[in-house]
C-alpha cells in the first residue's frame, strides 16, 4: 500500500454534511471513508461533483446508523450492499466493503467485509479505487498516486480479467483516458480491450449511450476515438464509418467561437454524413428524442457556405431556429476545405450571437380581414407571404409587410376561383 499522500484544500471534506456523514457510520468499531472519484478529482485538481462513501458497516447498520441521526436512508441497492443516504436534501451513496464471489457481466455475487484493499481491487481502474478519511489522509493499494501524476489510466490486476467482469470497462477505459488521461494509452489495457471487444455486442445499447456521450464531451476525445477506431470498436459501436476529421474539427470550432461542447453535435460530426446514418445511431445508441432531432436538423448540411451571402444566412437562420442552424454550420464547416481561422465561417457561426431570428409578422387575421376564407384558402395565404417576405429580406416596415399581404390575399383568391 502506498501511504501518506494528504488532501490539501479539500472543500467537501469541510462540508458539514459529508462529516456528519463520515462520523456516524466511522464510530463503534466501523471506518467510513471518502472512495473514487472526489478523491481523484482533488487529486487532480478538478471540480468534485458526487461523493460517494465506503464503509465497514453493514447496510441494515447503515440504515439504522443513517435513520438514527436524522438523515434518510433508501435501500437503493442493498443486495449489493449499497444504500443512499440523504442529509439536508443531498444524496451520498454508501457502500459497504465487498469481494466479488462470482462475476457475470454487469451483475455480481458479493460478499460484504472489512477489508480496504480487496475492496480496491476489485474496482476497475487504478485512480477510481483511492480512499480518504475524514482528515484527508488517502490511502492507495493499487499504484492510483503514481498513475495520477502519470495521468495514467490503467486497469486494476489483469486488464482481461476486469473487462470479463463488465465488458462496458472497454468504453470506461477509453472515456476515462479522454478526462483523465495523457499521451499514449496504456498498451495493456488497450490489448486486453481489442481481445475482449466482441464482449460489447453483450451490452445494453442504454450504458453503450451513456459512455460515448460522456466520452464526446471528454476535454481531448479525438486522439482517444482515433486510437478505437484503430482498434476496431469505435466502427463497431457506430455501425459505421466514423468522420474524426469532422469530429476533430467541430471540437476546434467550439473552441473558436466560444461554444459549450454539445453531445449530439460532436456525434453528428462524427457518425453522420445522410440522414440514415442518424436513423442508424438513434437505433444503435438508443438515443433520446432530442439527440435524435439534433442529428436529423443537420441535413443539407452540404449545402451551406458562407459564399451564399447573408440573405441565404438569416434565412437559414429563421427556418431552422438558432440551436439547429449553429448545429448545422459547424458540421458543415468541419467538412470545408478552409480551417477554424476561417474569418468568414466564424462570422457565420456566430450569427445567432450578433443577430435574433426574424419573426414573421403577419397572422391568419391579417388575411380574414382581406376577405380571405377560413380553411385551405388561408393556410395557402399565409405561406405565400411567408415566401414573399422571406424573398424580400425579412422587411420591418408596415408598408411593405402590408404590401405583401394584399399581394398574397389577391394571389391565393385568383387561384381558389
Amino acid at each position: 500500500m502506498t501511504d501518506g499522500a494528504q488532501l490539501s484544500g479539500a472543500v467537501w471534506l469541510k462540508d458539514d454534511a459529508v462529516a456528519r456523514l463520515l462520523a456516524t457510520l466511522g464510530r463503534d468499531g466501523e471506518e467510513a471513508r471518502v472512495v473514487g472519484g472526489a478523491v481523484r478529482n482533488t487529486l487532480m485538481g478538478l471540480s468534485v461533483g458526487e461523493i460517494d462513501v465506503a464503509t465497514t458497516a453493514e447496510p441494515k447498520e447503515v440504515m439504522h446508523r443513517a435513520e438514527a441521526a436524522g438523515f434518510k436512508a433508501i435501500p437503493t441497492g442493498i443486495e449489493h450492499g449499497t444504500i443512499t443516504v440523504v442529509i439536508d436534501g443531498r444524496p451520498f451513496e454508501v457502500t459497504t466493503l465487498r469481494t466479488d464471489v462470482e462475476t457475470y457481466g454487469r451483475k455480481a455475487k458479493v460478499m460484504f467485509g472489512r477489508d480496504w484493499k480487496k475492496d480496491a481491487e476489485r474496482r476497475d481502474f487504478t485512480i477510481n479505487a483511492l480512499s480518504a478519511s475524514a482528515d484527508g489522509h488517502v490511502y492507495d493499494y493499487v499504484g492510483g498516486l503514481a498513475d495520477i501524476s502519470a495521468r495514467k489510466v490503467r486497469f486494476i490486476g489483469e486488464p482481461e480479467k476486469r473487462i470479463a467482469e463488465d465488458y462496458l470497462r472497454i468504453l470506461r477505459f477509453f472515456r476515462f483516458h479522454a478526462y483523465y488521461g495523457e499521451g499514449l494509452l496504456d498498451p495493456a489495457g488497450v490489448a486486453a480491450c481489442i481481445r475482449g471487444r466482441s464482449g460489447i455486442d453483450s451490452l445494453s445499447r442504454e450504458r453503450v449511450r451513456m459512455e460515448m456521450l460522456k466520452l464526446l464531451v471528454g476535454p481531448h476525445p479525438a486522439p482517444t476515438l482515433a486510437v478505437m477506431a484503430e482498434c476496431g470498436i469505435l466502427g463497431a459501436v457506430l455501425g459505421g464509418v466514423p468522420y474524426l476529421a469532422s469530429f476533430e474539427n467541430v471540437v476546434k470550432a467550439e473552441a473558436t467561437i466560444d461554444l459549450e461542447p454539445n453531445a449530439a453535435r460532436r456525434l453528428g460530426a462524427l457518425g453522420v454524413w445522410v440522414m440514415e446514418d442518424a436513423e442508424r445511431l438513434s437505433q444503435r445508441l438508443r438515443l433520446s428524442n432530442t439527440e435524435v432531432e439534433q442529428l436529423l436538423k443537420i441535413e443539407y448540411w452540404w449545402r451551406v457556405t458562407p459564399a451564399s451571402g447573408s440573405h441565404a444566412a438569416r434565412t437559414l437562420l429563421y427556418l431552422l431556429g438558432p440551436a439547429s442552424f449553429t448545429e448545422r454550420v459547424l458540421v458543415a464547416w468541419s467538412r470545408s476545405a478552409v480551417g477554424v481561422a476561417d474569418k468568414a465561417w466564424q462570422e457565420l457561426a456566430t450569427l445567432p450571437q450578433r443577430s435574433t431570428a426574424p419573426r414573421f409578422p403577419l397572422k391568419a387575421v391579417d388575411f380574414i380581414n382581406r376577405g380571405v376564407p377560413k380553411g385551405p384558402s388561408l393556410g395557402a395565404a399565409l405561406r405565400v407571404a411567408e415566401q414573399a417576405w422571406i424573398d424580400a429580406d425579412f422587411p420591418a416596415d408596415r408598408d411593405s409587410i402590408d404590401a405583401i399581404a394584399e399581394q398574397a390575399a389577391r394571389d391565393t383568391s385568383r387561384s381558389h376561383t
